[in-house]
């Protein structure tokens, strides 16, 4: 075992266990899907489920629903009469996701929009507290202009996989459009004075970020 997941495991064994539906959603998503490593898992997971239970939102967007865990864990701080959209453009896991959403008793709470994130966002009328970011690398600038006009002055933006494997900091092949892509989106939010930022080294990097104006 390698000192990265020795500390993994050390940090996992020291917080409270997963429930018995994100467990049982961790499983299937490793046994049925090409790229598993795509869920949030456990300490992630459980870091999206404080965030959101500090925040009390009552409007979440959730950019990139793969197979529903994130969505489950950050439903979890809703206000009781609080709602999720989430929007991903595979429709062919819609079905894992909805299923669990159901298992997990939010299926009133949670809201999946198939297609086109960009499209989405743009059709949707609400105001939300917090956003979170975790569709395709590429399009990450797009989806941030969009979500950051949707989020209410005081609320918060999370971005997932901004390190992306800490190719961010390497010389990027010009093939890798998706590590160009997340790059391009640290820089664009480095230089925004619209939100106060913290860039934080967890997992694959997770920035979060408060909106300061409109």
């Amino acid at each position: 075992m390698s000192a990265e997941d020795a500390v993994s495991e050390y940090a996992i064994q020291h917080t409270s266990p997963e429930d018995d539906v994100l467990h049982r959603l961790y499983r299937e998503t490793n046994l049925t899907t090409v790229y598993p490593r795509m869920l949030s898992g456990h300490l992630q997971g459980k870091l999206l489920e404080f965030i959101s239970r500090m925040i009390k939102p009552s409007r979440i967007l959730e950019i990139g629903t793969f197979t529903g865990y994130s969505a489950i864990c950050l439903a979890k701080g809703l206000t009781p009469e609080g709602v999720l959209h989430t929007i991903d453009i595979n429709d062919e896991l819609s079905d894992t996701a909805l299923r669990y959403f159901t298992l997990a008793g939010m299926e009133s709470k949670i809201f999946m929009h198939c297609g086109d994130a960009r499209q989405v966002i743009q059709g949707l009328s609400e105001m939300f507290d917090l956003i979170f970011i975790d569709g395709d690398k590429e399009q990450y600038t797009d989806y941030y202009e969009l979500a950051l006009a949707k989020l209410n002055i005081g609320g918060f933006l999370l971005a997932d996989n901004v390190l992306w494997g800490g190719k961010v900091t390497a010389e990027i092949v010009r093939t890798d459009k998706e590590a160009e892509g997340i790059r391009a989106f640290n820089e664009l939010v480095a230089r925004d004075t619209r939100v106060e930022k913290l860039f934080l080294p967890f997992r694959d990097g997770l920035y979060i970020l408060q909106k300061l104006t409109g």
